[in-house]
């Protein structure tokens, strides 16, 4: 029995997810800690990112 049907579970929305959390951290303990303002920018810009790959692959999973 062949079993085509289960769809396999890729680890890119681990990632994408620890990314977003990690990146969001870092922007909002930025001014706690003492972080300029273009490292906060850029994890800004990275958590921006990964929402972004998120709502992606949620609407291309959705689409399959």
């Amino acid at each position: 029995m062949n079993n085509d049907n289960v769809s396999t579970r890729s680890s890119s929305p681990v990632l994408l997810w620890l990314v977003l959390v990690v990146s969001g951290a870092v922007n909002a303990a930025g001014p706690l800690v003492g972080l300029g303002t273009p490292v906060r920018m850029v994890a800004g810009a990275v958590a921006v990112v990964a929402i972004g790959l998120l709502i992606a692959h949620y609407v291309r999973r959705r689409q399959a």
